[in-house]
């Protein structure tokens, strides 16, 4: 079973979208500052340029999808990229695979995104076809029950996101024991409540529309009123960790204790957004060495 070593991952987007030489930098750093692993976005290409300039770049981190979205490769072309890489490098690498949303995936093709979760189960039985040892290398983007469920039956785990501890616990129960389990968490390192909750909205904004982040959270005991307005206070606070380290590390040590083998903290810039795929390293940083206390 390849997972992360640790309890704590980075997530960012800028790992993936950034120039290469600032993503390698970034992850030098983040592999110095003691996180055991590196999620990036998989997007709807191939990931695995990138992929492999992270993996040769670092030493010791897995480097983790987070998620490939399933319409964008083939089962067949995702194992014959895995198979490419060095053996001493596909020893760190964790494949992520999610259904994204019809959103995005109909974008291109209109009515591409039918029936998600049959689609998964036939993109797993084309990878077993591909890779027998695909499931030891495979995590599920899982919310909810049904996804959860396939995550523990085929692969290694599950890794939600826009979650909190109450799901994580609640995931933890379903799945039950062995199967591993890597929440995402958004974190602003900003003790401001105005600053960081105008940080957390312009994250949070393109999923307030989304139907099964709707879904997940009313299971949590959301209602329509909370997705109104960029979101109310009481959904921004449960879905991002704000304010110093002191006070995000005990939010972060939450899903530990709810369940959860290791956390993927997604550090939002204060200032910027979706748009300059950030890399605030310093941020992650401070927070590894208060992890570490």
């Amino acid at each position: 079973m390849i997972v992360p070593g640790g309890p704590w991952g980075v997530w960012s987007t800028g790992l993936r979208l950034r120039e290469t030489s600032a993503a390698v930098d970034a992850a030098l750093a983040l592999e110095a500052a003691g996180y055991s692993a590196l999620w990036m976005t998989g997007g709807f290409d191939s990931p695995f340029e990138r992929v492999r300039a992270l993996l040769s770049s670092t030493t010791r981190v897995t480097v983790a999808t987070g998620i490939l979205s399933i319409w964008s490769m083939t089962a067949a072309e995702v194992a014959t990229e895995v198979d490419a890489l060095a053996s001493r490098e596909r020893d760190r690498f964790l494949l992520g695979l999610g259904v994204s949303h019809a959103k995005f995936v109909d974008r291109g093709v209109p009515g591409r995104y039918r029936r998600p979760l049959t689609r998964m189960h036939e993109y797993l039985d084309d990878l077993d076809r591909a890779d027998p040892l695909r499931a030891s290398r495979t995590v599920l983007a899982a919310l909810g029950p049904r996804m959860l469920e396939l995550a523990a039956e085929r692969t290694t785990g599950a890794h939600p996101y826009l979650t909190t501890p109450e799901h994580t616990s609640w995931a933890r129960e379903l799945i039950g024991t062995e199967t591993f389990l890597a929440p995402t968490q958004m974190v602003v390192l900003e003790a401001d409540p105005a600053t960081a909750r105008e940080a957390a909205r312009r994250y949070l904004a393109m999923y307030l529309g989304q139907p099964n982040y709707i879904t997940s959270w009313m299971r949590l005991g959301f209602s329509a009123d909370d997705f109104a307005a960029g979101g109310s206070d009481r959904l921004v606070d449960a879905l991002v960790a704000w304010g110093e380290e002191d006070a995000v590390t005990t939010r972060l040590r939450r899903h530990l204790d709810a369940g959860a083998d290791h956390v993927c903290i997604q550090m939002l810039d204060r200032e910027g957004g979706w748009k300059d795929q950030p890399l605030p390293v310093g941020d992650w940083q401070r927070l590894a060495e208060a992890l570490a206390g």
